[in-house]
């Protein structure tokens, strides 16, 4: 068992044991096509999202991962448009977890890494497989590989680690 403690913008001295090996036995009902890793360097979240954070996770996340140090910059997505809404909306719809002040894709990371949850991780995959729906509206809506029908929607699903480039 591994503790990682956490120092950046919105946490400080934050705690966590990783149980399970990097990126190893996951919830069967949980399959991300992307690691977090790949859905860093496909670039996502206008870039913002982990850059005061990479002391947290592996050195190789960072490598290739579009980053924007200065403010979120949409061009860096791998659609090209802006598809995240702003924190405070996440917070007013009860999506942030204390433990996970950055939303989903900070617990994805977390989890990744091997820290288990039991009761925020089903809440996660759950909300995790609600976006599937979008999938299907994708699916339903677009010739498969056109990448310019619902790149915003597009987009939003790749950051649920659906690798919505296949769609």
């Amino acid at each position: 068992m591994k503790t990682v403690v956490v120092h950046d913008r919105m946490q400080r001295g934050y705690r966590y044991i990783c149980t399970e090996p990097v990126g190893e036995h996951f919830d069967p009902q949980f399959k991300p096509e992307l690691s977090p890793k790949q859905m860093l360097a496909l670039g996502v979240f206008g870039g913002k999202y982990m850059t005061d954070c990479t002391d947290e996770f592996p050195v190789d996340w960072f490598t290739h991962a579009k980053l924007s140090p200065q403010h979120r910059d949409p061009a860096l997505n791998f659609f090209g448009v802006d598809a995240s809404q702003p924190l405070a909306v996440w917070k007013k719809k009860g999506w942030i977890h204390r433990d996970d002040p950055r939303g989903w894709f900070q617990w994805y990371c977390r989890y990744w890494m091997g820290r288990r949850m039991p009761e925020e991780d089903a809440r996660q995959i759950k909300r995790w497989k609600a976006i599937s729906r979008h999938i299907a509206q994708v699916r339903r809506h677009c010739q498969s590989g056109d990448s310019s029908c619902r790149p915003k929607q597009r987009q939003a699903i790749l950051h649920w680690a659906y690798d919505s480039r296949k769609l």
